[in-house]
């Protein structure tokens, strides 16, 4: 027979149990919530340095140079991209998450591709194409152009991002605002 102690800690734990798994929920949900509100967001790809970022609300017009937040358009493109793993899910339209990359061109400039990227006759740093990904399937390079009104071109200056270089420009009516880092690291 158990001593009445030993059942009053049992009772004692089994009261705390649900309390703990409460707390233990609520804790990351609460952290969740308070870094949408600070449109805080985690970066875990490499096409820019992994951790914490912050979304600045569009102030101006974007220009070339600018770092921002976009979500990518509901394409084809962008399905297939999600099913090889290169997009993340989040609440942008399509179940994406939103992107980290630079402005390359704006409406208007003319994007040329080869081996490298050209934007109006000048190679884009950092450009290359590769002609297939990291797990040896085809990647398609974007035929070129001239950006269309209301499309940026997005790029990034790691060799493995998928971005313009492989689906052409994107609306940027998807621009969520500007991308600063708060809690980085580059591996």
């Amino acid at each position: 027979m158990r001593s009445l102690a030993t059942q009053s800690n049992a009772t004692l734990r089994s009261r705390r149990r649900p309390r703990i798994a409460l707390l233990l929920i609520s804790i990351p949900a609460a952290a969740s919530a308070l870094a949408f509100t600070l449109d805080l967001r985690i970066n875990f790809t490499p096409s820019e340095p992994l951790g914490i970022w912050r979304i600045h609300p569009l102030v101006r017009p974007v220009k070339v140079g600018d770092l921002v937040f976009v979500c990518p358009p509901q394409t084809a493109d962008m399905a297939e991209a999600r099913g090889r793993g290169y997009l993340r899910a989040g609440l942008c339209p399509g179940g994406y998450a939103p992107l980290i990359k630079a402005i390359a061109a704006t409406s208007g400039q003319r994007i040329d591709i080869g081996r490298h990227v050209h934007i109006d006759g000048r190679e884009l740093p950092h450009s290359s194409l590769a002609s297939k990904d990291g797990k040896g399937r085809i990647l398609s390079a974007f035929a070129g152009g001239t950006v269309p009104a209301g499309q940026v071109f997005i790029h990034s200056s790691f060799a493995g991002s998928f971005d313009s270089r492989y689906f052409g420009p994107v609306p940027a009516s998807g621009i969520l605002g500007f991308a600063s880092e708060v809690l980085t690291y580059a591996p």
